[in-house]
């Protein structure tokens, strides 16, 4: 199905879950990589500053991608729907992981930065980076199974209809 709605919806979900993904990954490819190689107590301080610039603008990103994925996923029939499903739940997914997983370590990590961390913290740093891969991840996949999705879609027709100058956009099949 091919309808305004569906290119709108569809359009906003690859937007906001693009924007999701490409957020954590340069946090994991960019930032949380380079924590190794600093002092502890810059460390600190900068994830603490870091954390109060992501607490604003990743639960929006989250929300928005969450949103637009079911948006897209009502106003997608046929197999596309359930890869853009698949998606609406991993972007769930990066949600939940960061709600359950990573914030609770900020919250430690914040009152490190204002006194010691204690000993053995680094295990919960590596804790917090293994929320993070799984996050990443989730956020990488649900905009990975939008694209297939939207590829499928807008995939010329095959089959016998297809010499007869049929169009196919997705629909029941």
């Amino acid at each position: 199905m091919n309808t305004l709605h569906s290119r709108l919806s569809t359009g906003a979900a690859l937007l906001c879950t693009g924007l999701l993904a490409g957020a954590f990954l340069y946090g994991w490819a960019n930032v949380a990589a380079t924590f190794a190689n600093v002092p502890l107590d810059v460390h600190l301080a900068y994830r603490v500053e870091l954390m109060k610039r992501n607490g604003t603008i990743m639960p929006i990103l989250m929300g928005l991608a969450i949103v637009t994925l079911a948006w897209s996923t009502v106003a997608t029939r046929g197999r596309t729907r359930a890869l853009i499903t698949c998606g609406a739940v991993l972007a769930l997914t990066a949600l939940l992981t960061t709600v359950f997983g990573n914030v609770p370590i900020n919250g430690e990590i914040k009152r490190w930065a204002a006194s010691a961390p204690p000993a053995g913290y680094e295990d919960r740093l590596d804790t917090w980076a293994l929320f993070h891969d799984l996050r990443v991840a989730a956020a990488i996949g649900a905009l990975v199974l939008l694209v297939v999705a939207v590829s499928k879609r807008s995939s010329p027709p095959r089959g016998p209809h297809a010499a007869a100058g049929s169009v196919s956009w997705g629909g029941p099949g």
